[in-house]
C-alpha cells in the first residue's frame, strides 16, 4: 500500500486558519494541499456555489444510474464515457461534472503525488455511513454534487469525546480532503453521511483516493 509522507512534501498550499487548527478552510482548490499539514485533519474548499456544476434533477433517472468505480490515470482517464456507460444523460450540466472529477481527481494525485486515483461515483438514498468515524486511508477527497453534503465533527477531551461536538455540514459542490486513519494516530475529525433514509432524498457523491 502506498503511504504519503505528509512531513515532506514540497506541495505548496495556502491555509486559511492558525496552523494549528486540525480543520481548514480554503477558498481555492491548490490550497486543499493544506490536508499535507501534520496538524491538519480536514481541507475543505468553501467555493461559491455558481462554480460547482448544477445537475436538473427533472432530467435524470437516478434509478437508472449505475454506481463508478474504477482506478484510473488521471491524466488519461475517460470521465466523460465513465459517466455515459453509467447512465447519465448526454448534456452540458453532465459534461461539466465530468470536467470537474477529471480536475478533482488530477487535484489530489498532484497533492498526493500519486500517479493513479481510486474513483467512486455514487448515488446514495440510505444513511450509508452514518457513525462518524474515519476512514482507513491515508486521504480521501469527497464532493457532493447533488443533495445535503458530508457531515463533520471536531473532537476533543473537553467534548466528551465527540459526544457533545457540534455537528459541521458541507454545502452541496463544496470540495473537501479528510486525512485517513493511515495518517493519523489521534483523530480529531471523524465525518458521516448525513441521515437521510425515509426522507427521498437522494445524494450523489464523489470519494477519491489515492492509488499509487
Amino acid at each position: 500500500m502506498m503511504k504519503i509522507d505528509f512531513a515532506h512534501s514540497h506541495f505548496t498550499h495556502s491555509p486559511a486558519k492558525s496552523p494549528a487548527a486540525a480543520a481548514i478552510a480554503v477558498t481555492e482548490p491548490e490550497a486543499l494541499a493544506a490536508i499535507l499539514r501534520p496538524e491538519v485533519q480536514l481541507a475543505f474548499w468553501t467555493r461559491e456555489p455558481a462554480s460547482a456544476p448544477v445537475l436538473d434533477p427533472g432530467a435524470i433517472d437516478w434509478s437508472a444510474i449505475d454506481d463508478i468505480a474504477q482506478t484510473i490515470d488521471p491524466a488519461l482517464a475517460p470521465v466523460e464515457a465513465l459517466l455515459a456507460d453509467a447512465g447519465f444523460p448526454a448534456g452540458p450540466a453532465v459534461r461539466a461534472l465530468g470536467r470537474e472529477i477529471a480536475g478533482l481527481a488530477s487535484l489530489l494525485a498532484r497533492i498526493a503525488r500519486c500517479d493513479e486515483v481510486r474513483l467512486r461515483l455514487e448515488v446514495i438514498e440510505s444513511d450509508a455511513c452514518r457513525k462518524f468515524h474515519m476512514d482507513w486511508v491515508d486521504m480521501r477527497l469527497l464532493a457532493t454534487f447533488y443533495g445535503p453534503g458530508t457531515q463533520w465533527i471536531e473532537v476533543n477531551a473537553e467534548r466528551n469525546g465527540g459526544a457533545d461536538a457540534p455537528v459541521h455540514q458541507l454545502r452541496c459542490g463544496e470540495v473537501a480532503i479528510f486525512k485517513g486513519r493511515l495518517a493519523v494516530q489521534e483523530p480529531q475529525i471523524l465525518h458521516r453521511s448525513p441521515p437521510i433514509t425515509g426522507t427521498g432524498v437522494t445524494r450523489l457523491l464523489l470519494a477519491i483516493d489515492p492509488a499509487g
